[in-house]
C-alpha cells in the first residue's frame, strides 16, 4: 500500500508542477523578485517573415532604491533592445536605452505600444497568437527574470486576456 501511496504523490507532484508551468506559460499573475513587480508582460502575433516583434509590460518597485534593466534577451531573436519613443518634429522616433530604463521607488514603468518598449529584432519566426513566448529580464539590481508573454492578435494594443 505504501508503494501506490508514494507514487499518488509522486504523480500527485508532476501533475501539480505540469500545471504551474503552463499557468506560467501563459503569463498568468505578476512575478515578484526583490523589490520589484513585472506584470502584464505580452507581445503580438506577427506575419511570416516579418523582422521585428514589441515587448510589452510593467515594472513596478515597491522598495526605497531605484532599479533599472539593463537588457531583455530572447531566444526567438537575434537581438532585443529596450525602446524609448519620442515625438520630434511631428516625427514619432524610436532610440534604444543604451543606460537602460530606470525604474524610481514606488514607481511603474509601462512599456506599451506606441510608447517605450522592448524590440524584438532579428525574429527566427513567426510569433503566433495564442502561444507564449520566453524572454530574460536583467536588472542591475534584482539579476535576471525569466518571464513568459503571451501573444495577442496582429495589430492589438492591449494584452491578450484584456480583449477577450
Amino acid at each position: 500500500m505504501m508503494p501506490l501511496s508514494r507514487s499518488f504523490r509522486s504523480l500527485l507532484a508532476a501533475g501539480l508542477i505540469a500545471a504551474g508551468g503552463s499557468a506560467f506559460a501563459q503569463g498568468a499573475g505578476p512575478i515578484e523578485v526583490g523589490d520589484l513587480t513585472i506584470s502584464h508582460a505580452w507581445t503580438r502575433a506577427t506575419p511570416p517573415g516579418a523582422p521585428s516583434a514589441g515587448g510589452y509590460l510593467t515594472i513596478s518597485n515597491a522598495g526605497s532604491e531605484s532599479d533599472r534593466l539593463v537588457s531583455v534577451s530572447a531566444p526567438f531573436a537575434k537581438e532585443s533592445v529596450v525602446h524609448s519613443m519620442s515625438m520630434q518634429d511631428g516625427v514619432m522616433k524610436m532610440r534604444a536605452m543604451s543606460e537602460g530604463l530606470e525604474i524610481q521607488p514606488g514607481e511603474s514603468v509601462t512599456l506599451e505600444p506606441g510608447g517605450n518598449h522592448v524590440m524584438f529584432m532579428g525574429l527566427r519566426s513567426a510569433l503566433t497568437e495564442g502561444k507564449s513566448v520566453p524572454a530574460t529580464l536583467t536588472f542591475a539590481r534584482a539579476g535576471k527574470v525569466e518571464i513568459s508573454l503571451p501573444t495577442a492578435r496582429i495589430g492589438a494594443t492591449q494584452p491578450p486576456e484584456a480583449s477577450k
